[in-house]
């Protein structure tokens, strides 16, 4: 269970009064007014969209990046109080750290690009076309070196001046990520792929073993002292490396899903989580773990209710939410076993997800919560749908089609429907027939599981993404690109709003699908309705007033 610190949150209500003829006190007759829509709050929001690099500044201040929510933001490491310091699109950070002269030199992952901000405030690409850019130090000497980690695997020096071209060091080590640099002015850091601390020559490019038998190291960092310090992501387990002895110590666990650490000049021990948009602070004396910010959700994405549960792809974790209590719980924090969900149906005998990162479709167990398949190879797998049959539906936008995929390993796979561009979400209409979402045609579809036969419900809508259809058979959709949720009558196509003014619409990037994260939406069998949030991280509820 993640931090219970969020409870349920309620607008207030509006009461709809008969109004009183002062002549006679009796009820007058005039038509009461219609319901008012609007939405309740079911989980809160939170302030990033998952967090990664972390490094402090002169003024005492945590500046961490994130990659999805492409911005850097500053945060007291008292208080938790939390500002936007640099935002999209070149405020995309994966790692970022200052040099001695004040400039601010980040990361920007699935951009490709190198970023310095200057003491003054002018922002230069030192690099660009480096996608899967990644962790980044500074020497003593304030040389500047950055990794390629998961889009590549190389080390390179930079000049921070951007006069000369980057120098590659190595490569193929293994993924080379959150590293430091040592009294010795050797560079540190961990191997995600191999599980090891290496120290590095950054002239010769010669690597040496420190450390093996980690699960998935994801920093090492050094404290003022000359200590050395790294997280495994996958276990929450922070350890003393000793590099005379080659060995780790244990010295606490947070939560897992971590992600890098830094030392303040007090050299007290910061660590970010990317499931619960945290930071925490770690006492390397007695492993006691302070929260100082964090959320309940990460990046809401799909979203799908049963029994009593909403199900949710939260971009860093698969999670399930109490709408009634308003808890929220993991089923998986391990980025290995969910790889970034997008899309989440539960609606079938499994919990199906589907990841756009990965390509992959799999399956958990609703008892166990283990997954219990993986299906690889899709392009762009998006939206999906588990049959009373046992087949699944999968919306691949990189094809534009709808495929029935099935075997136990997911090997036969059907087009169904095709030319669905921009396709992102798939509810079930009748026993053969599903309504789906062309984010880039604008358009609601229904399809025929049968003949394939599209018949098109609604046109001209901006940007398309969730849908679900309600008890009575009509067709809910989060029309992103104007913020609202509409209703379609699928006898007539009539198109009308139900409640606007929606926190939907976080911008996107390269190589991500054109709706980025879905605006999911789903609906229970009593018909109340659920939304997710992409721009603060909430699940929203909506209500007649």
């Amino acid at each position: 269970m993640r931090p219970n610190f969020w409870q349920i949150a309620a607008t207030t209500a509006l009461l709809s009064i008969a109004a009183c003829d002062p002549k006679t006190d009796e009820v007058s007759t005039e038509t009461l007014a219609p319901a008012q829509i609007s939405t309740e709050i079911v989980i809160p929001g939170s302030e990033f969209h998952g967090i990664h690099g972390l490094t402090f500044g002169e003024d005492g201040m945590i500046y961490v990046g994130s990659v999805v929510g492409m911005s850097i933001y500053r945060v007291n490491p008292n208080t938790g109080a939390v500002e936007l310091f640099e935002g999209p699109p070149d405020g995309q950070a994966d790692d970022l750290e200052f040099n001695t002269d004040g400039a601010l030199a980040w990361t920007s992952f699935l951009l490709g690009k190198l970023h310095i901000r200057d003491a003054d405030g002018t922002i230069r690409v030192l690099a660009d076309n480096l996608y899967g850019i990644n962790s980044l130090a500074f020497n003593a000497q304030g040389r500047l070196f950055a990794s390629q980690v998961f889009l590549g695997d190389a080390l390179y020096e930079f000049d921070p001046s951007g006069e000369t071209p980057p120098r590659k060091i190595i490569e193929g080590m293994g993924g080379l990520n959150g590293f430091d640099f040592g009294p010795d002015g050797k560079l540190y850091g961990p191997l995600w792929f191999k599980g090891q601390i290496v120290r590095v020559d950054v002239e010769t490019g010669a690597l040496e073993v420190i450390v093996e038998g980690l699960n998935v190291p994801a920093a090492a960092n050094f404290d003022s002292h000359g200590n050395l310090y790294t997280i495994d992501n996958e276990t929450g387990e922070i350890f003393e490396i000793d590099i005379e002895n080659k060995s780790a110590t244990l010295v606490a666990t947070a939560p897992t899903n971590l992600d890098n650490l830094a030392f303040d000049e007090d050299d007290r021990l910061f660590v970010t989580n990317m499931s619960d948009n945290g930071i925490y602070e770690v006492n390397t004396n007695t492993g006691e773990i302070r929260l100082v910010v964090a959320g309940p959700l990460t990046t809401p994405g799909g979203i799908s209710y049963d029994k009593g549960v909403i199900y949710v792809a939260d971009t860093f974790s698969l999670s399930k939410v109490d709408p009634l209590g308003g808890d929220v719980s993991d089923i998986s924090r391990i980025i290995s076993d969910h790889e970034y969900p997008t899309e989440v149906d539960a609606t079938g005998a499994h919990i199906m997800t589907t990841s756009f990162n990965a390509g992959f479709v799999q399956a958990y167990d609703k008892e166990s919560e283990t997954r219990v398949s993986r299906w690889t190879g899709f392009n762009g797998p998006t939206g999906v749908l588990e049959l009373e049959e046992g087949s699944v539906l999968v919306g691949e936008t990189g094809t534009s089609q709808l495929l029935r995929v099935s075997g136990h390993n997911g090997e036969i796979r059907e087009v169904v429907a095709s030319e669905l561009n921009g396709i992102t979400d798939i509810a079930r209409f009748s026993d053969d027939e599903v309504i789906v979402a062309a984010h880039l045609l604008g358009e609601v579809i229904k399809v025929n599981l049968t003949t394939g036969e599209k018949t098109v419900l609604a046109s001209d809508l901006i940007q398309p993404e969730g849908v679900a259809v309600e008890p009575d058979g009509r067709i809910l959709v989060t029309e992103v690109g104007l913020r609202r949720l509409v209703r379609i009558d699928p006898a007539t196509g009539d198109v009308s709003e139900v409640v606007g003014d929606l926190p939907v619409g976080l911008p996107g990037y390269p190589l991500a699908p054109p709706s980025f994260i879905m605006s999911g939406i789903t609906v229970s069998p009593e018909g109340d309705i659920f939304l997710a949030s992409d721009i603060d991280n909430s699940i929203l509820k909506v209500v007649s007033n």
